[in-house]
């Protein structure tokens, strides 16, 4: 039963890097989400997923494998980019936080699995891609990256605002798409904390 688990896990595990790098790569289909040169994919929606998913561990450890193919040449990054050097990218924050994001999101289910909490856990996992993503995109824009005079933190923020309802509608569409997951039992094989 245990080996069968495992199986079904690293399963999951693997379904979810290829879905995220789906995900972000939207913009192949649908070349107008590219907005500011921000390309709008749906990454964070499966990151959350993941975590909702498959747990906080496995969840987080999907969303590195995810992260490490980009790195290491593979083009799942949005607009089919991949290679080292995308991590001075200035939307690389973005992928570094699916790691905080699947894992805290996982977390916060594998203690409460309610279907508010589901909800609740990727709001707050959403926050965390925003935070991390936004602060990397300033720093980058002020450090390594050129970018104009112009470019401050207020500005940075405001250029979220484009694809913030979108990111809290998918927030909130993962948290219920989850529920419906566990209903049927088509998540990872996790402690039981109820």
């Amino acid at each position: 039963m245990e080996k069968r688990n495992k199986t079904f896990d690293l399963t999951l595990g693997a379904m979810f890097v290829a879905l995220t790098a789906i995900g972000a790569n939207m913009t192949s289909i649908a070349p107008f989400l590219v907005i500011g040169g921000v390309p709008i994919t749906l990454q964070t929606f499966f990151a959350v997923l993941a975590g909702l998913v498959l747990g906080s561990r496995l969840g987080a450890f999907t969303m590195f494998v995810y992260m490490m193919l980009g790195l290491a040449g593979v083009p799942v990054f949005a607009q089919f980019k991949g290679g080292v050097a995308m991590a001075l990218s200035p939307t690389f924050g973005f992928i570094l936080s699916f790691i905080l994001v699947a894992y805290v999101a996982g977390k916060i289910i594998e203690y409460k699995k309610s279907t508010s909490a589901y909800i609740i856990a990727a709001l707050i996992a959403t926050a965390i891609n925003y935070r991390i993503g936004t602060n990397w995109m300033y720093a980058a824009y002020q450090l390594w990256f050129a970018a104009p005079e112009a470019v401050s933190y207020q500005l940075a923020w405001l250029w979220m605002i484009v694809p913030l309802p979108k990111d809290i509608a998918l927030a909130i569409l993962a948290g219920l798409f989850a529920v419906r997951l566990k209903k049927y039992g088509l998540t990872s094989a996790q402690p039981k904390v109820e």
